[in-house]
């Protein structure tokens, strides 16, 4: 079972709208496919975010180190890759290991026949809930009622634009779902005397949780911000990797962790990190950068074989306007089902791989907001994705040219605001 053939490649998907948070906006997503195939002729896949142009370059030398690797050994290769230097940038190696990563555990699975989640101790739950995500910076265009329709249940609403707007967004939201949970994502954008003051505005609407308050790398201020106002602390962009996650929980500074295979480094750290945080006592969700099918369905196996993810999972699918698959996994009524073929259960539609390929990674457009107290292509080793078919050498064909991107794609703190004392 060892890898014989890697190929690797970016596509974007658009958008059916454009969607904004607390610094930007975007109109589709660029994703990182990978292709790996065994000596035995098995086919994986594999799929991750691709938001700057570190990935595709990183990925270009992780193919290198996982030729001759078993598919199995997904523990192994992870750690073979940072301890070749990428120690040094964890969080930019991450998504390219986590691309390929996912292509093993989708040639295991084949090879045993078995789909992934029988892989991880089985099948907890058959079917998995997932939660709006509304994407309006102007409450007046806040539109939960689709979602309503659809047979959603949990709604997410990004705030993080300024202090007047993220309550107005929330009671707007608060008033078209009902009692219904709602979660409010800030993504990192307040200062740490918003923090403060928000919450007590805030608490009224009985939100489920604030995601991501202050930025990422402040661990201690949420774990302040947890003891002195009511409303729980989601972390998301903090919780990375599994060292992240440890540090989280033993600073006591989350009461809910969104965890992310693609920012973990694969399918195995989230279910390591799953653990650390059932050992505590914590229910874990999935974070959302707008999936393709693979991921898509990658997401439904670990919300199947963990048993503390009884959170509805982030999803942008309602957005996307097409995948890579022609039967890529379906909502219906604001649920998933769990895939019952070997490996991950999606097959990809190769025309369709090369038909959205593109050679620089398109994602966001920051927008500069100067609001009352805020606080401001890949290198590859093939030239089209058509040349992921069986009868391309991948290490013959030559590099595309590198692109940019603009930011990270589901938000960050660029532009943090903020009305109360920085």
């Amino acid at each position: 079972m060892r890898i014989e053939r890697i190929w690797h490649g970016m596509v974007r998907a658009p958008f059916s709208e454009t969607i904004e948070w607390g610094s930007g906006k975007r109109s589709g997503t660029t994703r990182l496919i990978v292709r790996i195939e065994t000596a035995g002729g098995i086919v994986g896949w594999g799929e991750a975010q691709c938001l700057i142009p570190s990935t595709p370059a990183v990925m270009a030398q992780v193919a290198e180190l996982a030729v001759g690797h078993d598919v199995s050994d997904v523990e192994r290769l992870h750690r073979h890759v940072l301890g070749a230097g990428y120690y040094h940038h964890q969080r930019a190696a991450v998504f390219a290991i986590a691309a390929l990563e996912m292509a093993m555990w989708d040639a295991f699975g084949k090879h045993c026949g078995q789909p992934l989640w029988r892989l991880w101790g089985g099948r907890w739950r058959e079917r998995v809930a997932a939660s709006a995500y509304v994407f309006h910076a102007d409450p007046a265009r806040l539109a939960p009622a689709g979602f309503l329709d659809a047979g959603f249940e949990t709604f997410k609403v990004k705030i993080g634009f300024d202090a007047e707007s993220d309550l107005a967004l929330a009671e707007t939201a608060r008033d078209m779902i009902g009692a219904r949970p709602l979660r409010l994502d800030v993504n990192g954008a307040w200062t740490p005397g918003t923090a403060r003051a928000q919450p007590a505005r805030l608490a009224p609407l009985r939100p489920a949780y604030v995601e991501q308050p202050l930025e990422l790398s402040d661990i201690a201020g949420h774990a302040a911000l947890r003891q002195c106002q009511p409303i729980p602390i989601a972390l998301d962009e903090s919780a990375y990797t599994l060292t992240d996650v440890g540090r989280i929980v033993a600073a006591g500074a989350a009461d809910v962790l969104l965890l992310d295979p693609h920012q973990a480094g694969g399918l195995w750290q989230v279910l390591k990190a799953a653990g650390i945080a059932e050992a505590s006592g914590l229910p874990v969700s999935l974070h959302s950068g707008a999936e393709l099918a693979l991921s898509q369905a990658a997401y439904l196996h670990l919300a199947a074989a963990i048993p503390n993810m009884t959170l509805a999972i982030d999803t942008e699918r309602t957005y996307l306007g097409t995948d890579i698959a022609a039967d890529p996994p379906a909502l219906c009524e604001g649920w998933f089902t769990v895939p019952e073929a070997p490996g991950l259960g999606v097959e990809v539609d190769e025309d369709r791989v090369e038909a959205l390929a593109v050679d620089r990674i398109e994602g966001p457009i920051w927008t500069r907001r100067a609001r009352a107290g805020s606080r401001s292509s890949p290198l590859t080793d093939t030239a089209r994705p058509g040349a992921c078919r069986k009868d391309r050498n991948p290490h013959d064909a030559p590099r595309r040219a590198a692109g940019h991107d603009t930011g990270p794609e589901d938000g960050g703190a660029a532009g943090r605001t903020g009305g109360g004392p920085a």
